[in-house]
Parts: C-alpha cells; sequence; structure tokens
C-alpha cells in the first residue's frame, strides 16, 4: 500500500465517482411521463391534479421561465425486485451545483396527499422498503421552471427577473424519470468513505489518525470488486468498521447540528414562488423527521409558516405534528427576518410581536433566540428590542463575511445602547447551509475564537432557498461525527439546547457594544430607493392610523380596526425582510412591492381620515393634526388645533449672483449656481457651511462593485466624482420663501426647491431626479463648519454615534453606513442636524480646512440613487422624489423632534374645535413611537415610549381618559414579573428612564 495521501485521495475519488456511488441503484426502468403546463400563475393543487396531461419523453425541453408544469408519472415495480427497495428517481433537469436556484418539484400522491419535495440535492422518492412486486407507482410533480438568475456568471444583467420580460423560452430538460433498486449497503459505504476522506484531508500530514484512516481506506477498497460492488460493499464497510468506532478526545470541540433551509422569502424569486419553496421544504423535512429519529430541524419566520397554514393545509397538518413531537421547531420570534438596519423603532418592536405571538397562538411555543443567520448587519438598538420581546439571545452567521476586519469572538454578550446585553453567537461554521462535509466541521474547530473557555458552537445544517433543507446523507454523515476521533463531535440539537449549554460554560463571556456592522453589503442602505420610502411612509401612516384610530375610539366611539391593522402590519413588516427592504431582489419583487406599497397607503390614509373626522366633528374652524410626537406651531403632540399665525420670510437678490433667504432665525444664501454657500445662525452668530465650500452639492461617482451589484459599493468609488454645480435655472419661488434650482446631467435631470419658513430653524430641500443614469451612485453633499470627532445617527429607540475619523481599519470599514430620520454633528454647545423623509445610507468625513485656517470641515453625505444592473437591470430609473432639511444650531433634542417633523406631516380638517391628546407627556426627551389600543380587543390603551436624547428623563405621562389602572408590559403586552410598580395619581403618571430604555404602558380605561 502506499502512504502518499494523494494516491489514496486519487483513488478514492475515482471509485467512488465511477463505480460505487453509480451501484447504489444498480437497476432501473423508465417511467411513463405526462405533463400539463399550468397557464399563467400557479393553480390549486387540486386542479393541477386533475388536468388532463399530453405524453413527454425523457430529453424534451420543458417550462418558460416562472411556469409550472404538472407531471404524472406511472409505471409498475418488476415483480423479480420482490424484497428489495425501491425509489423513483425523479430528474427535473437539475444542476446539482446550484441547489435552491434552478427549477424544483413538490411530489403529491394521487390524493393529493405531498409526499416529499424535488431538488438538485434530492431527486428520490421512495416507494417501498421492501417492496412485493407489481406495485403500481402513480405520482404527480408540481415543478416549477424558476429560471436561474445567479449564474455562474452571476452579475450579468438579465431580464428573467420579471416574468414580464422573462420570455417563453423552455429552460429546462427533462433528464430522468426512473423506477429504481436501492442498494441501502452501498449507499452506506458510499457515506463512510466520503466522511473519512473528508476527514483524512483535514488531518495533519504526519498524524497517526491520518495514517489510520489511510491504510483503512485502501484495504476496503481493494475490497471492492468493480465488476461487482453490490456483492462485495458489505465486506468493505466491515474493513472500516474499526477506523469509524475510534473514539473522539475528550477535548474535542462539540458541534450542536440543526436542521435548517434558510429560505428568503423574496430574493430571486418573487414571494408568491416562495409561498411553494416553503411547502416544498417543509414536506421534506417533516418526511426526513419520520426516517430519522435523532434529526431536529428547526425553521424561523412565522410568515413562512403562516403561508403553510393558509395555502397548503395538507403540508400544515404534518407540520403541526412534528412540533407537536418536539422536533420541527419553532425559530427565531419575528414575523421574518428582516433587514434590522433601516426598519423604524415601532416595526422592528413588531417583527416581534407578530412573530412570537404566532407562535405563542398556533403551538404554545416561545422563542428565546432571535434567529437571524443573513441579514446584513445589526443596529445598535436591537439588543433592547430583543429582550422586551421576552428573549434573551441571538444567532447570526453573515458577520463572517465582512471583508476588512474578522469579528474576535463567536459566543459574547451584546450590548445595546441602553446598556442591554444579549447572548450572541456566530458560528464558526461560516456557513448557513452546512452539508456535514469534513472541510466544514474541521473549519468550525479550527475558527472557533474562544477556544480554552469555551467548545460548542451550533452548525445550521441543510440547503436553503429550496435546496430542499437537511438531506438523509448529511443525517448519516452527522452520525458517524457524533463520537469520531480527529473530528469534533457532532450531536442534533434544538437552538435552546444549544444556547442552554453554551451560556452554561461561558457564564462571562466577552463584550462587543455598538452596532455588530457588517463590511461588505453597504449599498443595501441605498439601491431601490421607491422600496426604501415606501417602507418609510408606511410607518408612519401605520403610527398615525393606531394613533388617530386609539383617540377616536376612545373619545368618539371609533370602531378599533383591529383586523385591518393586524393585516396591513404584517404586510409592511414583510417587506422588511432582508432581500425586499435592501434593494437585492429581483425587477418582479420590486414592482410588486411598490403597487403594495401604494395599497397601504390608500387604506391607511382612509383610517386615518375617518378616525380625525370623528373626533373633529362637524363645523367650519380650521384644525391642524399634529401626530408627531412634540408639539408644533401651537399644535400639541397627538392633537388637534387651530393652525398658528407666523411671520415671514424675506427673499432678496444676492450680490454676484443667487438669492438670500432671511427668516430672522436663519439666513440663508443660495448662489447662483443653485448651491447653499452661507447658512447662518443669526441667534448663535454662527455660520453652518465650511468656509470656501458649497453645500446642496449633487455629487456623481462611478458605481461598479467588484462583486454583488445591487448590495455593494466598494471604497474605491470615491476615486472618481464629478460635482453637479452646472444649472438649468435658479429662480425664486413665487411664494417669496423659496427658491428653485434645476440641473441636467447625463440623461438625468434634477428639480430642487430650497425653502425657508417663517420662524422656522430649518432650510427644506425638496428634491425631485428624473434618474436615468447607469451604474452610478448620486449623493447630496453638505460641508459643515463643525470640528466633530463623532457624529450621532438616529438608530430604533434612540441614537448611535460613530467616529468621523478613521484611526483604525474598523472605523474605515464604516465608509456607509445607515440613518433614519436624522445625523447631527457637533461641537460642545452648537451642532447641525440633516434630517430626511426616506434615506437611509449616508457618510461623513472630516478633513482639514481648505483656507489656511485651524480646525476641520466634517461633510455630511446622503446616499440618494444608485443604479446598478443585476438582479433587477432597471433598478431605479425614473422619477423620485426626497425631502430632507438641514437644522442649523440643533441640540440632539432638535435633531429628534425635526426628524419626526419631516416624516408626519401634518394634516388639515375643518371641525367643531381643538381636540386633546389621548395620552400628553410633559418632556420633550420622552418621545411616544405607539399609542394603540390593546391587541387582544379588551379595549386598554397601550403607550410605549423612549428616552430620546441620550440622558436620564424624570416626565409625566397624562392620559385624556380615566386610568383605573397602569401596567408596565412587554411588547407582547404582557405585564412585566420584575417591573417596578407604576408611580400613578389619578391619570398622571411619572416616568423615570434611563438613557435610550424603552418603556411599554399598559392602560385600562375605568
Amino acid at each position: 500500500m502506499h502512504d502518499d495521501r494523494s494516491l489514496v485521495e486519487a483513488r478514492l475519488k475515482r471509485v467512488l465517482d465511477e463505480r460505487i456511488r453509480p451501484a447504489v441503484y444498480p437497476e432501473s426502468v423508465p417511467l411513463d411521463v405526462a405533463v400539463w403546463h399550468a397557464p399563467g400563475e400557479p393553480v390549486p393543487v387540486a386542479e393541477g391534479l386533475a388536468a388532463e396531461p399530453e405524453p413527454i419523453a425523457v430529453g424534451a425541453r420543458w417550462g418558460a421561465p416562472w411556469g409550472t408544469s404538472w407531471f404524472r408519472v406511472t409505471g409498475t415495480v418488476p415483480r423479480a425486485w420482490a424484497g428489495r427497495s425501491v425509489e423513483a428517481l425523479l430528474d427535473l433537469g437539475f444542476d446539482e451545483n446550484m441547489p435552491g436556484f434552478q427549477c424544483e418539484g413538490l411530489v403529491y400522491r394521487p390524493d393529493g396527499t405531498p409526499v416529499k419535495g424535488l431538488n438538485p440535492r434530492n431527486q428520490w422518492v421512495r416507494i417501498g422498503a421492501p417492496v412485493e412486486g407489481g406495485e403500481e407507482v402513480r405520482l404527480h410533480i408540481e415543478a416549477a421552471s424558476n429560471p436561474v438568475i445567479l449564474d455562474y456568471h452571476p452579475f450579468l444583467p438579465t431580464q428573467l427577473g420579471d416574468k414580464e420580460t422573462a420570455g417563453s423560452d423552455p429552460q429546462y430538460t427533462l433528464t430522468r424519470m426512473d423506477l429504481a433498486v436501492f442498494d441501502e449497503t452501498v449507499w452506506q459505504l458510499v457515506i463512510d468513505l466520503e466522511v473519512l476522506g473528508e476527514l483524512m484531508a483535514e488531518l495533519p500530514e504526519d498524524s497517526q489518525r491520518r495514517y489510520e484512516i489511510l491504510r483503512a481506506v485502501d484495504r476496503a477498497l481493494d475490497l471492492v470488486d468493480l465488476q461487482d460492488v453490490n456483492g462485495t460493499a458489505g465486506r468493505a464497510r466491515a474493513q472500516l468498521t474499526g477506523v469509524l468506532s475510534a473514539p473522539a478526545v475528550p477535548s474535542a470541540h462539540r458541534i450542536s447540528a440543526v436542521g435548517h433551509a434558510h429560505i428568503d422569502s423574496a430574493w430571486l424569486w418573487p414571494l408568491r414562488e416562495t409561498v411553494r419553496k416553503v411547502a416544498r421544504t417543509t414536506s421534506n423535512m417533516t418526511a426526513l423527521l419520520e426516517d430519522e429519529p435523532d434529526f431536529v430541524f428547526a425553521m424561523s419566520q412565522a410568515q413562512q409558516w403562516a403561508w403553510i397554514k393558509e395555502h397548503r393545509p395538507e403540508v400544515w397538518a404534518r407540520v403541526k405534528k412534528a412540533v407537536a413531537d418536539g422536533r420541527f421547531v419553532p425559530a427565531g420570534g419575528m414575523w421574518v427576518e428582516s433587514d434590522t438596519n433601516m426598519p423604524g423603532s415601532e416595526a422592528m418592536a413588531r417583527q416581534f410581536v407578530h412573530g412570537k405571538r404566532f407562535f405563542l397562538d398556533e403551538f404554545g411555543v416561545e422563542n428565546d433566540e432571535a434567529w437571524l443567520p443573513d441579514t446584513f448587519g445589526f443596529a445598535a438598538g436591537l439588543p433592547q428590542i430583543i429582550k422586551a420581546a421576552g428573549s434573551k439571545r441571538l444567532l447570526t452567521q453573515k458577520i463572517s463575511w465582512s471583508q476588512t476586519n474578522k469579528f474576535p469572538h463567536h459566543t459574547f454578550q451584546w450590548e445595546g445602547i441602553d446598556g442591554t446585553r444579549i447572548f450572541t453567537h456566530f458560528p464558526p461554521v461560516d456557513t448557513y447551509n452546512c452539508s456535514m462535509k469534513g472541510s466544514e466541521i474541521a473549519h468550525a474547530a479550527r475558527n472557533f475564537k474562544d477556544k480554552g473557555v469555551a467548545r460548542h458552537s451550533l452548525a445550521p445544517t441543510g440547503w436553503g432557498d429550496g435546496g430542499g433543507g437537511t438531506t438523509r446523507e448529511m443525517v448519516a454523515k452527522a452520525a458517524r461525527l457524533r463520537d469520531l476521533e480527529g473530528s469534533a463531535q457532532v450531536v442534533w440539537e434544538t437552538p435552546e439546547a444549544f444556547f442552554d449549554k453554551a451560556e452554561a460554560e461561558y457564564p462571562e463571556p466577552p463584550v462587543w457594544v455598538g452596532e455588530l456592522y457588517l463590511e461588505l453589503h453597504r449599498a443595501t442602505l441605498t439601491s431601490q430607493a421607491k422600496t426604501k420610502q415606501g417602507n418609510r411612509r408606511s410607518e408612519h401612516l401605520l403610527r398615525e392610523a393606531e394613533l388617530w384610530a386609539a383617540t377616536a375610539a376612545v373619545r368618539a366611539g371609533f370602531p378599533y380596526p383591529y383586523e385591518d391593522l393586524d393585516r396591513i402590519w404584517k404586510t409592511v413588516l414583510l417587506h422588511q425582510f432582508h432581500d425586499i427592504l435592501p434593494g437585492s431582489s429581483i425587477a418582479w419583487v420590486h414592482r410588486e412591492a411598490r403597487a403594495t406599497y401604494e395599497r397601504v397607503a390608500a387604506e391607511l390614509d382612509a383610517i386615518i381620515d375617518g378616525a380625525q373626522r370623528a373626533l373633529a366633528g362637524e363645523g367650519a374652524t380650521p384644525l391642524v393634526f399634529n401626530a408627531a410626537p412634540h408639539g408644533r406651531c401651537g399644535v400639541p403632540a397627538g392633537g388637534a388645533a387651530a393652525p398658528a399665525v407666523a411671520g415671514g420670510t424675506r427673499l432678496t437678490p444676492r450680490r454676484g449672483g443667487g438669492h438670500v433667504l432671511d427668516n430672522g432665525v436663519l439666513r440663508v444664501e443660495i448662489d447662483e449656481r443653485g448651491l447653499v454657500v452661507s447658512a447662518y445662525d443669526i441667534e448663535a452668530e454662527r455660520e453652518t457651511v465650511a468656509p470656501g465650500r458649497a453645500a446642496n452639492l449633487l455629487q456623481l461617482h462611478p458605481d461598479f462593485p467588484n462583486m454583488w451589484d445591487a448590495w455593494d459599493v466598494d471604497e474605491f468609488y470615491r476615486n472618481t466624482v464629478t460635482d453637479l454645480t452646472d444649472a438649468d435655472e435658479v429662480t425664486a419661488g413665487e411664494d417669496g420663501a423659496s427658491v428653485r434650482v434645476v440641473r441636467s446631467f447625463g440623461d438625468s435631470r434634477v428639480t430642487q426647491v430650497l425653502s425657508l419658513a417663517a420662524g422656522e430653524r430649518r432650510l427644506l430641500l425638496d428634491t425631485e431626479v428624473d434618474w436615468h443614469e447607469t451604474e452610478k451612485f448620486l449623493k447630496l453633499a453638505f460641508p459643515l463648519d463643525v470640528h466633530a470627532e463623532r457624529y450621532a445617527s438616529e438608530t430604533q429607540f434612540g441614537h448611535f454615534h460613530r467616529p468621523t475619523h478613521t484611526n483604525t481599519s474598523w472605523e474605515a470599514a464604516k465608509f456607509e453606513a445607515c440613518n433614519h430620520r436624522f445625523v447631527h454633528v457637533a461641537e460642545p454647545g452648537w451642532g447641525v442636524a440633516l434630517v430626511n423623509d426616506s434615506t437611509y445610507g449616508h457618510d461623513v468625513t472630516r478633513a482639514v480646512r481648505t483656507d489656511g485656517d485651524l480646525g476641520t470641515t466634517t461633510t455630511v453625505r446622503v446616499s440618494l440613487l444608485r443604479a446598478p444592473r443585476f438582479p433587477d437591470p432597471e433598478t431605479d430609473q425614473g422619477v423620485h422624489r426626497f425631502r430632507h432639511a438641514l437644522v442649523p444650531g440643533a441640540d440632539i433634542g432638535g435633531a429628534v423632534r425635526e426628524g419626526w417633523r419631516i416624516n408626519v406631516p401634518e394634516r388639515r380638517l375643518t371641525g367643531a374645535g381643538a381636540v386633546a391628546p389621548l395620552v400628553a407627556v410633559d418632556d420633550d426627551a420622552v418621545v411616544v413611537t405607539a399609542l394603540k389600543l390593546a391587541d387582544d380587543g379588551s379595549g386598554d390603551v397601550v403607550v410605549r415610549f423612549h428616552e430620546a436624547h441620550g440622558g436620564r428623563a424624570r416626565a409625566t405621562l397624562s392620559a385624556g381618559f380615566e386610568v383605573a389602572d397602569a401596567v408596565a408590559t412587554d411588547l407582547l403586552e404582557r405585564p412585566l414579573a420584575d417591573a417596578p410598580a407604576v408611580e400613578r395619581d389619578g391619570e398622571r403618571i411619572a416616568v423615570r428612564l434611563r438613557p435610550f430604555e424603552l418603556v411599554t404602558l399598559r392602560l385600562r380605561r375605568a
């Protein structure tokens, strides 16, 4: 025998590929196949089963893009196969290198009972083990001809991403439709040899264990008769018993394998196709659970569970039974695996409210963990939201994708902006599609950062995105790796069991403070602007609808729209999925999202209008309704009053060209180029714009990242920039308080209106872009005369500071970051806010002043638009409207207030008179994010609020109704066992908050 490992490995590979694997199915006979191509969208199962198919032969092309074909396969088991195991092999034309990104199928019996999914690496259906011979076989396959979008050259523009442009050319070739004998012994030999070969490849060259495996494998191959593999596989397996039974060393790393199938709720397929992907995968997994007693499967995203319940009741019945048995585990407790950077405070909270409530209502199960393996970074406000929802743990894997800095821990405590800590784990296997390869298991053990103090990690195991989940081969490999010398130990466990062990062995893990920033996919903060605008607008409309509906329900008997609000919230939460809101899905997804947001807005506007009219009553008094959490222009927060009379704004010509806007608070100079060259705070006697610089500067960059077009922007984009300073038009507005600026560049056109309202400390910038560029990045720059080493950007339930410098690679990597409604830059005593109504991406840089004076310029740039060509070749083409405001002299409270104001515009009606707030707060630092009726229909009023300035707050909440009781609750509106008693004096409730603390109160009406 040769000691050279490469020779044995080469021998093993050839014998496995050419002799042993083919012998798993030593005999086969063809099945008869017929097909019916459904017209248009997918049809109900009963209709597909009843359709009359036409004959089709193996080798024929089938499947227009996004089509559905119903195959009927029939045949008879040969009587000569009696006593043997028989399976149907159904290959729709799969490419085994791409599980989850191509055609798929779900197999049904004639009565409509689902059997299992068909996927590239899961093409078999068990007929009998053993068979009697002579059985009639009749199966139906609901086959989806989803086109391959992510091909081997994944970033080429394609029209396949929308059924309206994809054409009708057949996508696949029917490859195999057979009945075949399944040789269990040969299949087990394949697994034995794969496990040992993969382990051998990971062991040190000179290790004793490596040589033991080498010799055993070589001897086993000697015992295989290549002309009679089926007759000699048993003796080859016996030769391997010794090396497969050697136990792992006591110090071996321990891996909790969790069956998993990460299914993007939309990505390179539309939402409707995800419904079917989930049905196929869960059919597979419930079948595998029946066959494999040690296997455990976990699935997140309550929305996907709800889809099964609604659309596939026959699959739902199997899932419910498996959950009851404790082996099909609801995970994560969120409605979807959402993006966590861009969703607003209340939306992030509702992800947990609706997710956890679904699992509680359906199964009585409450999850302790947030399960977000693929989300593109994590906002610093998330830990306290997780805790407020009644959870305490987080799992993610995506941070391992960071390009610049390697995260220093795999198990740690993550501390958020309010001091809340969440026990967090990053699986060192570095994939959420683990397949139990020896290289993956070895990598997890080597890569684990917390050696010496911990030795447990988790491995999400299975093919995702329609790849079918965990396979029987993965389960078989895990069985061999349970206790095998030279390998980490693998055991199937639930997420809860893993976390219990991990916490027990590591009671004092290291702490990471602040956001978990992903050094990749930064452009997802900007791509598909209309999807992002739809999300932001929907979030604020939902807040308004709940506020006014609750107020009107208590004050005027208005019927509170529980079911409508529940449904709309779930729709908005679905679209926060981490490939929809980030703009990284195909054109079809975003086309539908735009239409959905329009419907949502119309429904919510109708609820708001109905509630406000009920509150206003009959009359001719002009009223302003203010849904923002701060009073403005004489109108209280959450109330309505007659509009206040303001002063005026002067618009005068500027010496040298341009215009000057002056309202006594700010004096703004707009030059002949339409650029803001001065924004002077009159009271503070401070200039906002850096000397020699100009704000409101549009800048255009080339944008062609190395990979992942819609996802990424690479730092080198900054190397080339075009300042858009040429103006077609700079004219005074007819209202006497605004200036209109028009610019043309490339094939695009920008129209801006810069306005300064009477008495206001903000310069409004309304920007309309008719965008027709390709692979370009449009920024809007504000160079500020502020010396700042850090800046604040809003996140959920507070704000977060980032450095403006690049002292280390960690700071340098954050060259594009996320904010919500505001960015704030300040020196002690004076600052500037830049607020927005719908943009998230931005960058902040500092540079030495160019006028020779001491100090630095801090430049804030808003990311407006991109133009990637994959996966949507028409990304962002068309007309977009943005609103921003520059607020000189703003402290952090001003930034919070103005951020709300620009996102929640006032509404005007006529009525009988003023409307008092349902709940009022006497401190602007305490921001109410939700005011609603309790979800259980009790009529209790729920108010959620937080400290927004980053300091301590003492405030009083005053209810505009008689309060019988006030109780602090979690996000699901359940009383908190450890909460201090609420200090209440009638309808006045004392509030004491720590920095950024989040509180939910439930007020029972008398």
